[in-house]
């Protein structure tokens, strides 16, 4: 059903919240969210040291300062991103238009295969310089535990944005199969029109159908007076 498959309701129904907090997709973009918060505010609040000798800062990172800028642009775009589609989570029942709708499914695969591709990358960039930094940079170890966290939340992230990937891969499927890119999807429980079957009385001697009659009201079952009564004068 379209609610079970994106977002909740029919096309340009009300917004449930209850519904769409509940949908896995939601749940694993807020999980992206909060993944990618951790990742770029690890690495601004603690991935620079001070190198008193030298007067400047450095990455924590082998000194690599692209390692620290790219784990940053990934985490603030990740972020961004997982607002955007959130709002487009929230927006998509009152899309009405089937082209839309299809757009917004296909752009979801795309994108979040894409993020989990960048996390891909973070992670085995972070990784390598990380287990290349010299101790003597950071003789006191500072930053060490923001450092392996933005490691291993940008490994995390790689399933999340791939598990993203697969759940709007799933609804186009469904989609392409059910109500969820039609206009004039109905659901038959909902639809006051459709008249009451008739009853069917249950075959009782040899019926060439095997389905027995219907059931018909005799003309005359409540008659108060038998057909064809006349009084009889006295």
């Amino acid at each position: 059903m379209e609610g079970g498959a994106y977002g909740a309701g029919k096309a340009g129904g009300a917004f449930d919240p209850h519904t769409l907090v509940r949908q896995p997709h939601t749940i694993l973009r807020v999980v992206s969210w909060v993944f990618s918060i951790v990742v770029f505010g690890s690495i601004v609040n603690e991935g620079y040291l001070n190198s008193p000798a030298e007067g400047e800062e450095f990455c924590i990172y082998n000194r690599n300062a692209s390692a620290c800028s790219y784990g940053v642009a990934v985490g603030v775009l990740a972020f961004l991103t997982c607002l955007l589609y959130l709002a487009l989570d929230v927006y998509f029942p009152q899309i009405s238009s089937v082209k839309d709708r299809k757009k917004a499914v296909l752009s979801d695969i795309g994108v979040s295969a894409f993020w989990a591709f960048l996390w891909f990358v973070g992670f085995c960039y972070l990784a390598n310089q990380w287990q290349v930094s010299k101790p003597k940079d950071n003789p006191l170890n500072e930053g060490t535990d923001a450092a392996r966290a933005a490691i291993a939340f940008s490994f995390f992230s790689i399933f999340t944005w791939a598990g993203q990937a697969v759940l709007a891969f799933q609804r186009y499927q469904i989609g392409a199969d059910s109500a969820l890119f039609s206009q004039d999807y109905m659901d038959p429980s909902q639809d006051s029109s459709m008249p009451y079957a008739p009853y069917v009385e249950p075959s009782t001697g040899p019926d060439p159908a095997g389905m027995g009659g219907t059931y018909q009201q005799p003309a005359n079952a409540f008659d108060t007076e038998p057909q064809g009564y006349q009084s009889q004068g006295y």
